[in-house]
């Protein structure tokens, strides 16, 4: 017999920025690394022979968790990964509940009828999941094995497990971010011993004790997914302008004079660079909840995204909305090689510093000659570990 510990990769930018990452290969979160600690914390006197985890670095990340402390080597395999969700890849949940709802409502409940172009189906995600297990199990007989995978690929194991095919699946429940399920294998025989415990995890850093979506049967919250749309400057001048006016009075005051054709000016600039994504409006359902601006060439010799303007109207403030416009910002830079995002925050507004903190931006600078004082904020986008 031998005994597996399947776990879920720790907190990922795809739970935090409300994405769908399959095969996209996204970043562990602050949140995230403690939650690796909790995790080695919980195995470091537990036996293990042999770990393995998908190829993406969510996985190979938390399984760092276990194979160091315990001298093993990491062995990594395709066959662990997520539901490859083919062009879905990093969409907005809120862009698939705009405009790809009846294939969201097959996600959702694991549908037989679930299928995108270039991606998987719950059927095929089952029988690669329970192969991938019972021939590493095969490997390792009378050993302990952990094995790092991901949300939806466990759940689909979980229902291969019990014979529940596509579709049947609706009363399984979800695994928190670096939940262990623990299994028995022999010869072709799986039990499960126990799943998704999160025992080892503080509520405070618990993901799922922070969100909500998964107690709803229909996975139904809409109302914290943002989508993106382009901001078409050419007949939204007056919502640019009205934005940077209500951000400068809430942050400056009535008092130092606001230069709305400068930053107009500014603003037609980055959107001549490119009109689908230097300027985007993020809309909950079909109200306008912020605005963010890109400069797609300021500091591109140094691989740096900048980020001039981040708004969220005053009705969707603090209701933790607006690390999806980060997570928009960091969608549009990563593929074009940029390893930072950089921007600029008065010292003296308390609650963007907070955020912007919160979310793992540092003070790198202060901006020279600006007519206010202004810190330079950055945060790292790279692919890179933490210790």
């Amino acid at each position: 017999m031998t005994k597996v510990y399947i776990i879920r990769h720790a907190e990922a930018e795809g739970n935090l920025y409300r994405r769908i990452h399959g095969w996209y290969n996204s970043l562990i979160t602050d949140n995230g690394y403690r939650q690796i600690a909790a995790l080695r914390g919980r195995f470091a006197k537990e036996p293990i022979d042999a770990v393995y985890s998908s190829d993406l670095f969510r996985t190979m990340t938390t399984a760092k968790a276990i194979y160091p402390s315990h001298g093993l080597e990491l062995h990594t395999t395709p066959a662990l990964r997520e539901i490859g969700v083919g062009v879905w890849e990093d969409t907005p949940w809120g862009a698939l509940e705009r405009h790809d709802a009846t294939r969201l409502i097959y996600f959702n409940h694991s549908s037989p009828q679930f299928q995108v172009e270039g991606g998987e189906t719950f059927a095929q995600v089952q029988a690669r999941m329970k192969r991938a297990v019972l021939d590493i199990a095969a490997r390792h007989p009378g050993q302990t094995v952990a094995l790092f995978s991901h949300g939806t690929a466990i759940r689909c194991l979980q229902g291969a497990v019990r014979g529940l095919g596509p579709g049947e699946m609706d009363g399984l429940g979800h695994s928190d971010n670096t939940g262990v399920t623990c299994l028995e294998v022999e010869g072709d025989q799986v039990h499960i011993v126990y799943e998704n415990d999160n025992s080892h995890l503080p509520e405070e850093i618990s993901t799922l004790a922070r969100q909500k979506w998964w107690k709803s049967r229909e996975g139904n919250m809409a109302d914290a997914n943002l989508w993106f749309r382009p901001l078409d400057l050419a007949r939204e001048e007056k919502r640019y302008l009205d934005a940077r006016h209500e951000a400068w009075l809430d942050i400056h005051g009535p008092h130092i004079p606001f230069d709305g054709q400068g930053f107009l000016a500014d603003a037609r600039y980055c959107w001549e660079q490119d009109k689908k994504k230097a300027l985007s409006v993020a809309m909950q359902r079909g109200e306008v909840a912020g605005l963010i601006q890109l400069d797609l060439e300021r500091y591109a010799d140094q691989a740096v995204g900048y980020i001039p303007f981040v708004y969220m109207t005053p009705q969707h403030r603090k209701k933790g909305l607006g690390v999806q416009l980060l997570g928009q910002a960091v969608s549009i830079y990563r593929p074009l090689g940029r390893v930072k995002l950089r921007l600029r925050c008065a010292p003296d507004n308390q609650i963007a510093q907070r955020f912007y903190k919160k979310y793992g931006f540092v003070k790198i600078g202060e901006v020279q000659g600006a007519r206010v004082p202004l810190d330079l904020l950055e945060k790292y986008i790279g692919y890179e570990t933490k210790d």
